[in-house]
């Protein structure tokens, strides 16, 4: 009998070439088009984006306020600076002024003179206090954020399994914080055409044992092939010729933080391996201890 299909909040209809639907990443493979600037949430995008672009950002806002401020006390005139630094032209000394006033340093050996030059101080301390306010709060937002780091194996693999065969992927934890009650929820997509339209459907895969109660080894998530399965019968060249992906989303809860978290991944046909097994990816060493090698999460070994 023919499964239900399903939209799962990544469309069913489209049209032209698409990639697979979730990035390596995790990241959905949706680019946004269209937004107003008042939709944009900057605290939001620098708590999720990367590092090395969070630290530029937030250099070249430090660099931009200080660079404004200088122009506006070369603006009221140099003079009002005094203690100048002779070896620097006026606009580094304005400047660097400015960065010990941002910062709250004052070292003192450049100080404001007259009405105008000690308002615009006065202003850039306060600005300073409430940018590097921000600046804490997103630190802490991004280090204290619970993430999983959950580890994939490179294929997912059509294995032996019983009398027949199924559809395994493996995972483990790259960190050393307890994850437990993990979910595993799994759907397989494919792509047709109906009447000239590409057409996406979805269905859900039943699996041997969609939660466990720990997680400090490795995971094999198994989803037996029988005659109900969407992947009965279904051999690489099907696969690809339907554009076929594995949506997976795993749950779990964080004891460190206290909170659940997600990873999201897939596997496209062409990441599907017929006739593998993985190997053992941990074992006992001599004082009764298990040891997990995490490298050997993608170990795996050819069929006949």
């Amino acid at each position: 009998m023919k499964q239900e299909s399903f939209d799962p909040g990544l469309t069913t209809q489209f049209s032209g070439e698409l990639r697979r639907t979730i990035n390596r990443d995790g990241s959905f493979n949706v680019r946004r088009k269209g937004l107003r600037l008042r939709d944009v949430n900057l605290y939001l995008k620098l708590i999720d984006t990367t590092w090395p672009w969070f630290l530029a950002v937030v250099l070249s806002i430090f660099l931009a306020v200080n660079m404004l401020f200088a122009g506006i006390y070369l603006a009221i005139g140099a003079e009002h600076l005094r203690g100048n630094e002779p070896e620097m032209n006026a606009f580094l000394n304005a400047f660097f002024f400015s960065v010990h006033t941002l910062t709250t340093v004052g070292y003192g050996n450049i100080y404001p003179v007259g009405n105008w030059a000690n308002a615009v101080s006065a202003l850039e301390a306060t600005a300073g206090l409430m940018i590097f306010a921000l600046a804490t709060g997103l630190l802490y937002g991004r280090f204290s954020r619970p993430s999983a780091r959950i580890l994939f194996s490179d294929h997912a693999l059509i294995s032996p399994y019983q009398d027949g065969s199924s559809l395994q992927f493996r995972i483990t934890n790259a960190r050393s914080n307890v994850l437990m009650d993990m979910e595993a929820r799994i759907l397989l997509m494919t792509v047709n055409t109906t009447d000239g339209i590409l057409k996406r459907d979805y269905f859900d895969l039943p699996l041997e044992r969609r939660t466990v109660y720990f997680f400090p080894l490795t995971w094999t998530i198994v989803h037996p092939i029988d005659e109900a399965s969407p992947l009965y019968g279904k051999t690489a060249q099907d696969l690809a010729r339907q554009a076929a992906e594995i949506l997976i989303l795993i749950q779990g809860f964080d004891d460190t933080f206290s909170q659940l978290v997600h990873a999201r991944y897939s596997y496209r046909h062409d990441e599907i391996l017929f006739g593998a097994k993985f190997e053992p990816a941990f074992h006992v060493d001599q004082k009764g201890d298990l040891v997990l090698d995490v490298d050997r999460i993608d170990e795996l070994k050819m069929l006949g």
